[in-house]
C-alpha cells in the first residue's frame, strides 16, 4: 500500500460493505518503531484473540521507523496508512513512543518501551543550558500533554516509584496512570524454563559459555563509544569454549542501515559471531546467556534481574534516574574495562543482587498481563472474558536468523 492509498475495510464509514464480520471495536496498534513495536507484540495478545476486537496497525512518525513496515508485513499485520489512521475513530489505541500521538483519535493506552523510565531528557541543541536535575524521560508534560491536553487515557507504569516523578513532573497526568509492572520481564521470567531450548536453538555446545554483547543506540552505547569491543571479545575469547551474540538496538540497523552494520563487523562474523535481524525476539538469548556485557539500556538492565553475570561498560552521559534499574547497576555492577584482556574479567562479581534489580524493574511482578489486559478492556468498555491470564515464554530463536557467515555453530 503506498502512502496515496486509503484501505477500505476494516474502519470507515464504508467498511460494513466489505467485511465479513461486523460490530467489532476497532483498536489501533500505533507502531513508532521495531523496540516499541516489540513491546506492543507482548500486550496486543490480551484482546486480539477476541471475536469482539478488530486490531489494525498503523507506521507513526519516527526516526527511526524504517523498517516497520517490513516487520509487520512479516508478521501479516493489516496497516493502514498513518494519513487514515489520523482520520478515524477508534475504541483503543496502543502505542510505546511519543510522536503523533495528539492526532490520533482513540483513548489511548501508552506504554514505556523499554525498562521502565530511566532515562533523562536531554537539552534540544548542544547550545541548550545544561539542567542539574533533567526531567525522566516519558513521565514529562513535554511528552505527555498537547495543548493543555493530556494524551494518555490510560498511562502504564512499571512501578510506584514512576508515579512519584509523574506527580512531580507533569500533575495533570496523574489521573491517567495505572501502575501495572513490566509484562517484558514477566515474560522473561516464564522463560527461564526453556533455557535448554533456547541454547540447542542457536547452536551451542553442552560446554560452551554465551557472551551476549548488548548496546543501545546513541553515541554513549557500548556499539559507538567501544568500536572494537567485539573484534576484541572475538579474538580473545577461545571459540571451542565460548560463542559471542551481539544485540543491537534497532535504532543502531535503522540509524546506519542494515547493510553497513554488517559491512563493519564482516570479521567478526566471519569469526562466528552471532548477530540476530533486530526484528528478532532478544529475550532468548539473554536467557540462554551465561554473560552479558551491556551498557545503560534496558537489555542490561533485564539480564541482571534474571540472574546472568552482567558486566557493565563504561558509560558517558546523564546518569539514569534514582531508584531504577540502571541507576543500580551503575552504581553497583562490576565493570568491563574494554582496555583490558577480557577473558579474566568476565568472572568479576559485583553487589548487584538480582532480586533487588527485578524490585526496581516491576512493582507488581507476574501481574502485568492481567492488569494491562483489564485496563485494555475498560478503555474498550467490553466486559472482560473469564479465561485466565497466562504469561508465555518467548519463542525460541529461529536457527536461520542466527547464522554466521560460516553457517550455523555447534
Amino acid at each position: 500500500m503506498t502512502s496515496l492509498e486509503w484501505s477500505p475495510a476494516p474502519v470507515g464509514i464504508d467498511a460494513s460493505r466489505w467485511v465479513s464480520r461486523s460490530g467489532c471495536r476497532p483498536t489501533l496498534v500505533v507502531a513508532h518503531t521495531i523496540a516499541s513495536c516489540q513491546r506492543l507484540l507482548d500486550v496486543i495478545g490480551y484482546v486480539e484473540g477476541d471475536p469482539r476486537v478488530q486490531v489494525v496497525f498503523t507506521v507513526a512518525p519516527d526516526v527511526f521507523n524504517h523498517q516497520v513496515a517490513r516487520f509487520l508485513d512479516q508478521l501479516g499485520a493489516l496497516v493502514l496508512p498513518w494519513h487514515q489512521a489520523v482520520r478515524e475513530h477508534f475504541d483503543l489505541g496502543i502505542a510505546a513512543a511519543h510522536g503523533g500521538l495528539h492526532q490520533l483519535h482513540a483513548p489511548l493506552l501508552l506504554l514505556a518501551h523499554g525498562a521502565g523510565r530511566s532515562k533523562r531528557v536531554r537539552p534540544g541543541s548542544s547550545d541548550a543550558p545544561v539542567l542539574a536535575d533533567p526531567p525522566v524521560y516519558g513521565l514529562d508534560a513535554q511528552r505527555l500533554t498537547h495543548d493543555g491536553r493530556v494524551l494518555p487515557t490510560a498511562l502504564a507504569l512499571s512501578h510506584d516509584r514512576e508515579l512519584e516523578v509523574l506527580r512531580r513532573q507533569c500533575p495533570e497526568a496523574v489521573e491517567a496512570a495505572v501502575v501495572v509492572g513490566d509484562p517484558c520481564v514477566d515474560r522473561l521470567v516464564a522463560s527461564l524454563p526453556r533455557r535448554p531450548d533456547y541454547r540447542r536453538a542457536m547452536g551451542l555446545g553442552e560446554h560452551q559459555q554465551l557472551v551476549v554483547v548488548s548496546s543501545t543506540w546513541g553515541r554513549d552505547g557500548a556499539f559507538g563509544r567501544w568500536p572494537d569491543l567485539l573484534p576484541q571479545l572475538m579474538k580473545q575469547l577461545p571459540a571451542d569454549r565460548y560463542r559471542v551474540a551481539a544485540l543491537l538496538h534497532p535504532a543502531i540497523w535503522d540509524g546506519h542501515g542494515h547493510r553497513q552494520i554488517r559491512a563493519w563487523l564482516r570479521g567478526c562474523l566471519d569469526a562466528g559471531l552471532l548477530l540476530p535481524d533486530p526484528t528478532e525476539d532478544w529475550r532468548g538469548p539473554v536467557v540462554a546467556a551465561d554473560h552479558v556485557v551491556g551498557d545503560h539500556g534496558s537489555v542490561t538492565a533485564y539480564a541482571a534481574a534474571i540472574g546472568r553475570r552482567t558486566l557493565l561498560l563504561p558509560a558517558q552521559g546523564p546518569v539514569p534516574a534514582t531508584g531504577t534499574a540502571q541507576h543500580l547497576l551503575a552504581t553497583h555492577a562490576p565493570r568491563l574495562d574494554p582496555r583490558q584482556p577480557l577473558i579474566s574479567q568476565l568472572a568479576l562479581t559485583g553487589e548487584v543482587d538480582p532480586g533487588t534489580v527485578m524490585a526496581a524493574l516491576t512493582a507488581r511482578p507476574g501481574n502485568a498481563g492481567v492488569l494491562l489486559r483489564r485496563t485494555m478492556y475498560r478503555l474498550l468498555r467490553l466486559a472482560e472474558p473469564d479465561q485466565r491470564q497466562q504469561t508465555d515464554p518467548v519463542p525460541v530463536p529461529r536457527p536461520h536468523h542466527w547464522a554466521t557467515e560460516r553457517g550455523l555453530a555447534g
